[in-house]
């Protein structure tokens, strides 16, 4: 039996000026400029150039110097409350030159199919044969294989464009992709891509190249493990340096051919920092970039003619119409001109924040220096959410005298030692990327040795949180080290 009933909720909603403000906070400073753009073709009511009386905030104090183009004291904290974040622990890498922050082109290109469809255009196929061409190279992925079967792709032209074919037809056709550029394209596992890399070297006199071609072929699997003494037993031979001249040909082909290609565009990624972080001799200055602070203004004419038309007959439906319209866009200026004079602010509190927290790693920009942190340590400082900060902290980069970092760099878990310090897990991958660096690449170090060092250091941690760290410094097992 259904009944009707009335409940009663409060339910928290966000207005239409802080969602903006919380799209605006996310955005990084590339993306910026052009946003501004699109908000100053939809509103006619919001020019650029200074306000005579908007004045540049300048703050001063004992260790840091700031500027920003706003005086105003911004607390989101309310509305945020419940929205999701990420929390960032883990690593990221950081780095880059001095200069990035310059304007650069972004060169376009075309994708890695359409290089493969015009290669496919020279072979002068007939329309059959051209469709199994188009299907294949739409089968193939970014990095340049092709994993679905050949069985169902045969299928997929019989179900979705009504053409039979044979597998038979199919591999003829793959194989005539697989002479294409880059070496190596449309291989269905990795050893035919190196297979078919080392086809396109192939003379007929280069020993080396046999050998290498020998090994992949008859010995892959040990290949794979890097279990050497295997593969001299399988040749035959002794001659170490007979089977290391071949390896070291083979380590330098391509794994992924179609890396650097995409379904896409190509286009080269350019970091411009939010930050700009100077040392002046032990003072630390921090600035935002000043793309981060647009001058904007809304019309004086918009305001003048909603001044004239309020003055007008107010029973008149059109002149009413008309007030509406313009008020709406002086609002909706208003508005976007607070959000970004909020966006400034909240960064800069942020970044001081941080700096404050890793004020010894920004003087000297040593890693070790660096403090567990994570997003509530600096929300806490602030007296902000952790989604203002999660929000900040994504997709903004500093630049410091040491180099470009994403702001994700400076947030890690923390590991105790046994003087019961805490010091972040960023340390600690620094002294295992230090202990791997010099080790005996003939007899590389084990996750269990690597714990037993780091124990003897100081540091209280685990063999599967050794295999944690290794993992994300994209290190391989102590096998895969190894080096004749």
């Amino acid at each position: 039996m259904q009944k009707l009933g009335l409940n009663q909720s409060l339910q928290q909603k966000l207005s239409p000026q802080q969602i903006q403000f919380i799209k605006l906070l996310q955005v990084p400073t590339a993306e910026l400029e052009s946003r501004i753009e699109e908000e100053l073709e939809i509103n006619p009511a919001l020019e650029e150039g200074g306000d005579d009386n908007q004045q540049e905030r300048t703050e001063n104090d004992d260790d840091y110097q700031e500027t920003s183009g706003s005086e105003e004291e911004v607390d989101i904290t309310d509305y945020l409350r419940d929205d999701e974040y990420s929390s960032y622990k883990t690593q990221s890498d950081g780095g880059g030159d001095d200069d990035d922050d310059r304007e650069m082109p972004i060169p376009m290109g075309t994708s890695l199919h359409e290089q493969l469809t015009t290669q496919l255009g020279y072979l002068g196929l007939s329309e059959h044969e051209e469709a199994i061409g188009k299907q294949l190279i739409g089968s193939i992925e970014a990095d340049g294989y092709i994993r679905r079967e050949l069985e169902a792709i045969v299928n997929d032209l019989a179900f979705s464009q009504g053409i039979e074919t044979t597998l038979e037809e199919v591999e003829k056709t793959l194989k005539r992709i697989q002479s294409f550029d880059p070496p190596g394209i449309a291989a269905r596992n990795l050893q035919e891509c190196l297979l078919l890399q080392l086809e396109r070297m192939d003379n007929g006199h280069d020993i080396d190249v046999a050998v290498a071609r020998q090994i992949l072929t008859e010995c892959f699997d040990e290949f794979t493990k890097k279990h050497y003494q295997k593969i001299q037993k399988k040749l035959g031979t002794e001659d170490e340096e007979f089977v290391r001249d071949a390896v070291e040909l083979i380590v330098r082909l391509n794994p992924k051919p179609g890396s650097g290609s995409s379904s896409g565009m190509v286009k080269n990624q350019v970091v411009i920092p939010d930050y700009i972080l100077t040392n002046n001799n032990g003072k630390i200055e921090l600035a935002l970039n000043s793309r981060n602070a647009p001058e904007l203004r809304i019309s004086r004419s918009y305001t003048e003619m909603f001044k004239a038309y309020d003055k007008g007959d107010k029973k008149d439906k059109k002149l009413k119409e008309a007030v509406t319209f313009v008020k709406q866009k002086l609002d909706a200026a208003k508005w976007f001109i607070d959000a970004i004079k909020q966006r400034q602010q909240t960064l800069l509190r942020t970044m001081k924040a941080i700096v404050d927290f890793q004020y010894d790693f920004f003087q000297e920009g040593d890693e070790t220096k660096l403090k567990p942190m994570i997003l509530k340590d600096i929300a806490q400082m602030i007296n902000m959410d952790i989604s203002t900060v999660s929000r900040v902290a994504s997709s903004k980069y500093v630049q410091t005298d040491f180099g470009i970092y994403p702001l994700k760099y400076f947030f890690s878990e923390g590991i105790t030692t046994d003087t019961g310090e805490e010091v972040s897990s960023r340390e600690v991958k620094k002294i295992i990327q230090d202990i791997i660096d010099a080790e005996d690449k003939g007899k590389p170090l084990s996750d269990d040795k690597l714990e037993k060092i780091l124990n003897e250091k100081g540091y209280n941690i685990a063999r599967r949180t050794v295999a944690k760290y290794r993992e994300q410094l994209n290190i391989p097992v102590a096998r895969l080290r190894k080096e004749l």
